[in-house]
């Protein structure tokens, strides 16, 4: 599978190291008569990049950058060097490689060759075609060939082939509706180049032949000039059709890119001008965008010069491939018709009627893309596995392209016609062009081993549907959703992202998000992958999925492995002996409460110096305990009136037993900072009246409906001292972690909350996220412990926040819980009322102005409160504290149990060597350390060397700062 609707399975893959490699393989395969497909990234929408033979991946070593000249403006490059590689090679020197693709960062020069790519920028520096002047090819047999301009170099036959049809050429491809139209990428579009008058371009020519010609193993590309200051113009217009029909005016002010989209697309998104649909207009510097400005006829203009701003839009407009799977009643929409181009002058009108045609056949879809090219990009709500379902799609696709036709336009504009619209080429360039293309492919392949079945004499449309083999329903629909447009295979450094960081470290598919939903879709459809949910193949993949859920708010389609990985494993080992960690790391939570009841904190550190816990890696210590829990500190300073009970509830915080300001409490054998997983809960004392507030984000920020000012005052989970009228109430939560391993983390949230003028009541220490249960897949125990955590607080009742200092804990009670138990009403008004830190500062105590600490600080964010909690509370905490600097993005590689089983050590700590550690070495002097995370604060301890320094949670800064 690719990023489109098709599935073909290959006999196998091989990952060539160099030119002979590729030569040797298709020597063999020609001789065995096994057709063969080259890969790069597998982004391609058309299914061109599925294959039924042998496939090549390009990209896991001809990879490189061979060389770069400056003066030339030129580059030498491998099929599988991913573009941002090169752009970033180029940058120092001002250059660039003008086409980019919205999958840039993970993309690859020789998939951009196949399909002729083009990209937002395109409408200044061409189509990939444009810009490439030599080609190394490796024909099916095993032939090399030295592609560039004039005949020398190409394969016999070919020019003779180009003399005896220059009628066809001259007038045939003009004559297709879309002769001199940039976008015509459909079939072999670039054909034409090969015409005397163009110069016999035969490099140009083989662009866009989608792997149906030859293995492209090198190429000398051109570089453009890049501009140094670009201002975007984000113009505002009433509708999409306004921003369309604008767009083509626009073109004379040398723009470098236009770019459109609507309302329906962006959904409420920050940062845009007043209007229903915008185009994103980049000019080469301030001046020409606000001279463009000045000339547009927008509702409501905007320029943008800040890098970060503009980066934080076009983030909007990249993603796009994936949000628009979405409908906004949460269905799915898919590709198959996702880059059909017509002339800029008539996008318009081709858009009115394509919204009509969408409506007669009772479609929804949401249109975006390159309006100054005219190249339109959409997914729509085709059903693609029902007997209807199918036929609609055939039936549409066949109107669809009659009206690109009569618009002049081209059947593809960016992304190559593959399976989804070759069957339909005729339409466009009629008999006699296509029966050309076939002689074109014969000339190249004569044996027709390359990528059989596209682009000439292709397969139906639909067939090959990879749906069809998915039993639907459950796991099924949500492997489904990943459309494979591999974001998770970024090589880039990802900044405030986080997924995914075991493909980052190992560079392998199946150790990338869509690698597993990929391995896991062959699962379920049990035709490869034959074992069921005892598959050997998809417990290694999963094996080193960190659950770090970056991919849940990072995925433009938001699969979440981290679940996915929960069920499979809750499967896998049903009615089995589970390895041992399950038992030990997975019960986390119920051994640390035993350890504490028997008061044997420290025969247990003891103990795990010398001793070998099963299931536990050998190269990590294990973090001490605290030989006093954090709820018995809590009842010790007399803070709990009466004891736990239903009669009674938890006695809350009182002001006359809160430390003085400033001020610590001690804790006799507090434990040093430290990282691993999560709580378990117990039938604990059933307290009543847990709070509710409505609603709750998701998403690094995550302010989605989240309520703003303080809570009013009620009664908690108990009965309170008296704490005056108007002191709104904080549950504190007591997570495993701070329970019992970093109590001083609990007493430092205490003093802060106090010192903020709230009052603080404890839950009883046996409730219980469920995490470890939950990250080790024993989901039927998880539940009961989800149960008797329900029932040990009560039913919500009160305005009273749920305070979680544990970043992972937090976003288990925020989401698995409800997930967990859905016919469980309290799981829902739990999960909204649980709040973070900073959050519940920032809701109920807005007035509170902390410590000024004016100081830097370093660190992590937990990946869970990235992807779940979001940190737009903790950003604007920080900055009022004089907190300053950016804490590392990334995941730590610790990620609770993950770090601690047997064979993830070396992964764990590459994970934390990508963004974490570097960023704790370039700490300036008297930086402070920041981890919320439980995990993220023992990996720095083990892991950044004995320099005196320890993490800190904020509420530790927070209250040393009092």
């Amino acid at each position: 599978m690719d990023a489109s609707n098709y599935r073909r399975v290959p006999v196998g893959v091989v990952a060539p190291r160099d030119a002979q490699d590729v030569a040797a393989a298709l020597r063999i395969c020609a001789d065995a008569g096994v057709p063969v497909v080259p890969r790069g990234g597998g982004t391609s929408i058309a299914g061109q990049a599925t294959g039924v033979g042998v496939v090549l991946d390009l990209t896991r070593h001809m990879n490189a950058l061979v060389s770069l000249d400056p003066e030339a403006r030129t580059a030498v490059v491998q099929p599988g060097l991913v573009l941002d590689r090169l752009r970033d090679a180029a940058r120092p020197y001002g250059l660039t490689f003008g086409p980019d693709p919205s999958t840039h960062s993970r993309c690859t020069l020789g998939g951009m060759i196949g399909n002729n790519a083009c990209g937002a920028h395109s409408v200044a520096w061409g189509t990939t075609a444009d810009n490439v002047a030599e080609l190394a090819v490796t024909a099916y047999g095993g032939a090399s060939y030295r592609l560039g301009t004039g005949w020398p170099g190409a394969p016999a036959g070919l020019r003779e082939l180009v003399s005896q049809n220059l009628a066809v050429l001259r007038t045939g491809m003009a004559g297709s509706g879309a002769g001199g139209f940039s976008r015509r990428i459909s079939g072999y579009g670039g054909l034409d180049a090969l015409l005397p008058e163009r110069g016999v371009q035969v490099a140009r020519a083989f662009c866009g032949s989608e792997g149906t010609l030859g293995v492209v193993t090198e190429a000398v590309v051109r570089l453009v000039e890049a501009p140094r200051a670009p201002a975007l113009a984000v113009l505002g217009y009433a509708d999409e059709s306004a921003a369309a029909d604008a767009a083509a005016g626009l073109l004379g002010f040398g723009p470098l890119t236009v770019e459109g989209m609507a309302a329906d697309l962006v959904r409420g998104a920050a940062g845009l001008p007043r209007g229903g649909a915008w185009l994103f207009v980049e000019m080469r510097d301030e001046g020409a965008a606000r001279s463009l400005v000045r000339a547009a006829d927008a509702v409501d203009p905007v320029v943008i010069t800040d890098p970060a701003g503009q980066r934080a839009l076009w983030r909007i407009r990249e993603d796009a491939a994936g949000t628009a799977t979405r409908m906004p009643d949460g269905s799915m929409a898919w590709p198959g018709w996702e880059d059909c181009a017509v002339p800029p002058a008539r996008l318009g009108a081709y858009l009115r009627e394509f919204r009509a045609l969408l409506a007669a056949h009772g479609l929804r879809g949401t249109p975006y893309g390159h309006f100054g090219e005219g190249c339109v990009h959409v997914r729509i709500d085709f059903d693609l596995v029902s007997e209807a379902g199918i036929a609609r799609f055939r039936e549409f696709s066949s109107d669809l392209a009659d009206l690109v036709v009569s618009h002049g336009g081209s059947l593809s504009g960016e992304h190559g016609d593959g399976q989804a619209r070759a069957e339909l080429l005729p339409r466009m360039y009629g008999d006699e062009v296509v029966r050309l293309f076939g002689a074109y492919k014969d000339v190249w392949d004569p044996a027709g081993g390359m990528n059989p079945g596209i682009l000439v004499r292709p397969a139906r449309l639909d067939e090959n549907l990879r749906f069809a083999v998915l039993p639907g329903g459950g796991l099924s629909d949500g492997v489904a959703r990943c459309v494979g447009v591999a974001k998770c295979r970024s090589t880039d450094v990802p900044g405030q992202g986080v997924m995914c960081p075991s493909y980052r470290v190992t560079g392998e598919e199946q150790h990338s998000t869509r690698g597993r939903a990929r391995l896991l879709h062959e699962m379920l459809a049990g035709e490869i992958v034959t074992d069921g949910w005892r598959s050997p193949e998809v417990a290694e993949a999963l094996d080193l999925c960190l659950a770090c859920k970056g991919c849940r708010s990072d995925c433009p389609v938001g699969v979440d492995m981290a679940a996915y990985k929960a069920e499979f494993l809750h499967r896998h080992w049903a009615g089995r002996i589970r390895p041992p960690a399950h038992y030990t790391l997975g019960g986390l939570p119920a051994w640390l409460r035993l350890i504490a009841a028997l008061r044997a904190a420290a025969p247990a550190n003891a103990a795990a110096r010398h001793v070998r816990i099963p299931g536990l890696a050998s190269e990590r210590p294990l973090p001490a305990l605290a030989r006093v829990p954090f709820t018995r500190w809590w009842r010790r300073t007399g803070r709990n009136a009466e004891p736990f009970g239903r009669s009674s509830g938890l006695a809350p915080g009182s002001p006359a037993a809160a430390p003085p300001s400033g001020a610590l409490p001690p804790a006799p054998g507090a434990g040093p900072s430290g990282g691993a997983p999560e709580d378990p809960a117990s039938p604990a004392s059933g307290a009543r009246g847990l709070g509710r507030s409505p609603g709750f984000g998701k998403g690094r920020g995550g302010g989605e409906g989240r309520p703003q000012g303080s809570a009013r005052p009620g009664r908690g989970l108990g009965e309170a001292r008296p704490q005056g009228p108007a002191r709104p109430r904080v549950m504190l939560w007591p997570d495993t972690f701070t329970e019992y391993l970093t109590p001083e983390v609990g007493r430092a949230a205490v003093t802060v909350l106090e010192a903020a003028g709230l009052g603080v009541s404890v839950l009883p220490a046996g409730v219980c996220c469920g995490l470890t249960y939950i990250s080790t897949g024993r989901l039927d125990r998880a539940r009961k412990v989800l149960r008797r955590t329900l029932d040990a607080v009560g039913d919500p009742q009160e305005q009273d926040p749920v305070l979680v200092l544990e970043p992972s804990c937090a976003a288990a009670l925020r989401t698995d819980l409800p997930d967990l138990l859905p016919d469980d009403p309290r799981a829902e008004r739990l999960a909204r009322a649980v709040r973070t830190f900073a959050e519940t500062l920032e809701e109920y105590a807005p007035h509170w102005q902390p410590p000024r600490l004016d100081r830097p600080a370093v660190g992590q964010t937990h990946c869970h409160q990235h992807a779940v909690l979001g940190d737009f509370a903790d950003r604007r905490l920080r900055e009022r504290a004089g907190l300053t600097g950016e804490l590392s993005g990334g995941c730590c590689g610790l990620a609770g149990n993950f770090g601690f089983e047997p064979g993830h050590h070396e992964v764990s700590v590459a994970c934390a060597e990508e963004q974490l550690l570097p960023a704790l070495r370039a700490a300036p002097p008297g930086a402070a350390i920041l981890a919320d995370g439980f995990s993220c604060r023992t990996q720095i301890a083990q892991l950044s060397g004995d320099d005196g320094s320890r993490a800190r949670h904020l509420a530790e800064l927070l209250a040393e700062g009092l």
